[in-house]
C-alpha cells in the first residue's frame, strides 16, 4: 500500500464496503466507482475527508473527486476491493439508470483508460509537426519518422485499444476485443489499400454523402468498402456485438473445447457481420452526426463556440462532458480536424486566470497557497482541481470564468477555430492546432484566444470579485463610526461569535499538532486541545451534520452557519469506533452544552494512539479571521475559539 492507505481505506468503508462496489476507473481528477446502491456512502463523510474535493452523482456513477493525487489514491483503493469486479464490465442486472446515464457512463468506461497515453501521442505528434514547421529538421529525416511513429501509431490503430476497453466494458475476453480491433485495420481489408489492387465490382449509394465502392464480396454478399484505421464508433459497436455472440457460445458450447471454441465462433460470426453490416451502418451514421453537427454549427459559427464555452465548466462538473469527447474524435477521424467542441478551449484558460487573479486579491493566506498550483495546474489542462477547490466555494469567480470561457468560445467560434491532432492538453495541445500543410494561421488563432480569454477574466475578476477580507470590513467600515482608538475601532468594526470548549483538557496550537493536513491549516483555521477527560460536548447551539460511524469525529453547523468539525485524537479512525460512545445522531438539532460522544482516553493511548483534538472552523474561508484563546488549559464550555465576522 502507498502514502494514501488510510484514505483508500476510509473511502472504501465509507461508500459502502468493497461489496458494495461494482467497478471502479479513474479519470485525470476523479475515482468513478459504480455502486450496488447509492445510497449506502456516507456523502457528508466522504466530502470531509483530507484528500478529497467533493463527491459527485452523475452518469450512473458514484464519482470521488481527489484531484491531481487520484492516479496514487486509486493503486492505493485497488487491494482493498474485489480486483475481479474492477472492470466497468458487470452486466447488465447492475447497470441501472436512464437511457442517457448509461450512455455516459459507457463512453467514460471506453475512453477514459486510453485519454492518458492519448494525450502523451498527441503531444509527440504536434510537436513533431512543430519542428518541422520551425525548420529544426525535414519530414524526409530519420528523426522525424520515429518521432512520427510514436506520435500516430496510436491513432491509426485505435480500432485496438477501443476493441481493447469496449471488451472490458461489455463483459466481452478483452484479447477477443483486441484481435477484433486488429482484424479491422487488417491492411488488406481496408478501402484504400483495396482501391490499388483491383477495380470495384460496382458502387452503392451513387452520387449520395454515403456513395461507396464494392470491391470483394464474402461468399456473394456484397463487402463495402472502408477504412476501418483511425475509426472509433464501428469497432465498438462490431465489440459489443461479439459481446452478445460470446455469451450465446458460452452456454450452447460444451465445456471441454468452450476455451478455443467460444473465441472462434465469436469472431467467424461478428467479424463478417461487422464487416458487411455494422461497419457500414455505423460509417454512416458517423458521417450524418459529423454533417449534422456542422449544420448546425454553420447557422451561427459565433453562436456555437460561445454556448460550448459558456456551458463545459458545468458538464465538466456533472462528468457530463463525456457525452461529446466522440463528437470531438469522430469528427477529427473524418473531417481531419474538430471545430465543433474544440471552443471548450477557452475554458482551461479563462479558469486559470480567475485563479490567478484571485491571487493577487486575496489576503487569505490559506486561499493564497491554493491559487497557484492550480493555476499551473489550469494551465497544463486539469482544472477541476481550481473548480471544486476554489472557484465554486467562492461562485462569484465561477460565473465569471464561465462567461469569460463563453466569450473565448465565441472568439474561436468566428475564426474557424481547429485542432487537426488528437491528444495533449492545455498548452500541450497548441502544436496540435498547426495545420497540416504548416501554416500558422490556426495557431495564431488559438494563442490569440488564450490572450484575449485570460485578460478578460483576470481582469472581470479583479473587478468584480471581492476579497471576503475586504469586503467585510468595507461593509463594516460604512456601518460605523471611528473611535479614538485601534482596540476600540475594531470592536467597533468587527461582529463575533464564541465557539466555547467541547473539552477539558490542555490547549495546542493548530500548527503543532501531529497530523499535516490539520496543521497546515488546509481544512480551516483553529486550535487543538489535548483531551484530561473523554467527553466532547456542544461548543455552540446548531446541528449534527455529520457523524463518522468510527464515532471518532463529527460536524456540527452553528444555528448561524459557523461549521465546525471536531476530530477526536489522530489516525483513531483505525479503532473502527472501539472505544467510543455516541449520544447523538447525525441530523440531530444540540444545544451548547450537551453530551455528544464519551471516549476511553486510557484505551485509546493504549493501542498508542495520539489524542490531540484538532477544534477547526470548516468554513474558515467565509469569515474575516479566527482566533484562538491564548491559555494553556480549558475546561468543558469555557471560550475556545472567537470567529469574527
Amino acid at each position: 500500500m502507498g502514502k494514501f492507505e488510510n484514505l483508500a481505506k476510509d473511502i472504501v468503508k465509507n461508500i459502502g464496503g468493497k461489496d458494495n462496489i461494482i467497478s471502479l476507473t479513474h479519470c485525470i481528477t476523479r475515482l468513478r466507482f459504480k455502486l450496488k446502491d447509492e445510497s449506502k456512502a456516507n456523502d457528508d463523510i466522504i466530502k470531509n475527508m483530507s484528500g478529497v474535493v467533493t463527491v459527485m452523482k452523475s452518469g450512473g456513477q458514484y464519482q470521488v473527486v481527489i484531484g491531481n493525487n487520484v492516479q496514487d489514491v486509486y493503486a492505493d483503493v485497488l487491494p482493498l476491493i474485489n480486483v475481479e469486479n474492477t472492470n466497468d464490465n458487470q452486466d447488465t442486472n447492475e447497470n441501472k439508470g436512464n437511457l442517457f446515464n448509461r450512455f455516459i457512463d459507457t463512453i467514460s468506461g471506453i475512453f477514459q483508460p486510453i485519454l492518458g497515453i492519448m494525450a502523451a501521442c498527441g503531444m509527440v505528434k504536434g510537436l513533431n509537426t512543430l519542428f518541422v514547421a520551425l525548420g529544426l529538421y525535414s519530414a524526409e529525416s530519420g528523426g522525424y519518422m520515429v518521432l512520427n511513429a510514436i506520435g500516430d501509431a496510436m491513432f491509426m490503430f485505435l480500432p485496438l485499444f477501443l476493441g481493447f476497453t469496449s471488451a472490458k466494458k461489455f463483459n466481452l475476453k478483452p484479447m477477443i476485443g483486441l484481435a477484433i480491433g486488429a482484424i479491422m485495420c487488417y491492411p488488406a481489408i481496408q478501402s484504400s489499400s483495396l482501391s490499388n489492387t483491383v477495380e470495384p465490382l460496382y458502387t452503392i449509394f451513387e452520387n449520395t454523402m454515403f456513395a461507396s465502392p464494392v470491391y470483394i464480396d464474402f461468399f456473394g454478399i456484397p463487402v463495402i468498402a472502408m477504412d476501418y484505421t483511425s475509426t472509433v464508433i464501428p469497432v465498438i459497436f462490431v465489440t459489443y456485438f461479439a459481446s452478445k455472440c460470446e455469451k450465446l457460445f458460452n452456454k450452447i458450447v460444451p465445456d471441454l473445447v468452450k476455451f478455443f471454441f467460444v473465441p472462434m465462433l465469436t469472431l467467424i460470426i461478428a467479424l463478417p457481420i461487422g464487416f458487411i453490416l455494422i461497419g457500414p451502418i455505423t460509417t454512416f451514421g458517423s458521417t450524418i452526426i459529423s454533417q449534422a453537427i456542422l449544420s448546425v454549427r454553420d447557422f451561427s459559427p459565433t453562436l456555437a463556440g460561445a454556448i460550448v464555452g459558456l456551458t463545459w465548466q458545468v458538464l465538466v462538473i456533472f462528468g457530463l462532458h463525456w457525452g461529446f469527447i466522440p463528437v470531438y474524435i469522430n469528427n477529427i477521424v473524418t473531417l481531419g480536424y474538430d471545430n465543433v467542441m474544440m471552443p471548450f478551449f477557452a475554458c482551461t484558460f479563462a479558469t486559470s486566470a480567475v485563479v490567478l487573479a484571485i491571487f493577487f486579491k486575496t489576503k487569505d493566506k490559506s486561499l493564497k497557497e491554493m491559487c497557484l498550483p492550480n493555476f499551473i495546474s489550469g494551465i497544463f489542462g486539469v482544472t477541476e482541481p481550481a473548480i471544486y477547490g476554489i472557484l465554486l466555494p467562492l461562485k462569484k469567480p465561477f460565473i465569471i470564468s464561465c462567461i469569460t470561457g463563453g466569450i473565448g468560445g465565441a472568439f474561436y467560434g468566428y475564426f474557424n477555430f481547429r485542432k487537426f491532432i488528437m491528444g495533449g492538453m492545455g498548452v500541450f495541445e497548441l502544436p496540435n492546432m498547426i495545420a497540416p500543410d504548416g501554416s500558422m494561421d490556426n495557431l495564431i488563432v488559438a494563442i490569440s484566444g488564450i490572450v484575449i480569454t485570460m485578460v478578460i477574466a483576470f481582469i472581470a475578476t479583479m473587478v468584480f470579485y471581492k476579497d471576503k477580507k475586504v469586503e467585510n470590513i468595507n461593509e463594516k467600515e460604512n456601518t460605523n463610526e471611528k473611535e479614538n482608538t485601534s482596540e476600540t475601532e475594531d470592536k467597533t468594526l468587527l461582529s463575533n461569535t464564541t465557539i466555547h470548549s467541547p473539552l477539558k483538557g490542555n490547549l495546542l496550537e493548530l500548527s503543532k499538532v501531529q497530523d499535516d493536513t490539520f496543521a497546515s491549516g488546509i481544512l480551516g483555521k483553529g486550535v487543538a486541545v489535548v483531551p484530561t477527560e473523554g467527553k466532547v460536548v456542544a461548543p455552540i447551539d446548531g446541528t449534527v451534520t455529520s457523524l463518522f460511524p468510527t464515532l471518532h469525529a463529527l460536524g456540527i453547523t452553528s444555528n448561524e452557519g459557523i461549521e465546525i468539525l471536531i476530530h477526536v485524537g489522530i489516525n483513531t479512525v483505525q479503532l473502527e469506533g472501539e472505544g467510543f460512545k455516541a449520544f447523538v445522531k447525525q441530523g440531530d438539532t444540540i444545544k451548547k452544552g450537551q453530551l455528544l460522544i464519551e471516549f476511553d482516553i486510557d484505551f485509546i493511548k493504549s493501542k498508542g494512539f495520539c489524542l490531540e483534538t484538532p477544534v477547526i472552523i470548516a468554513n474558515t474561508n467565509n469569515y474575516l479571521d479566527i482566533v484562538a484563546e491564548n491559555k494553556e488549559n480549558i475546561d468543558f464550555e469555557e471560550k475556545l475559539l472567537t470567529v469574527l465576522k
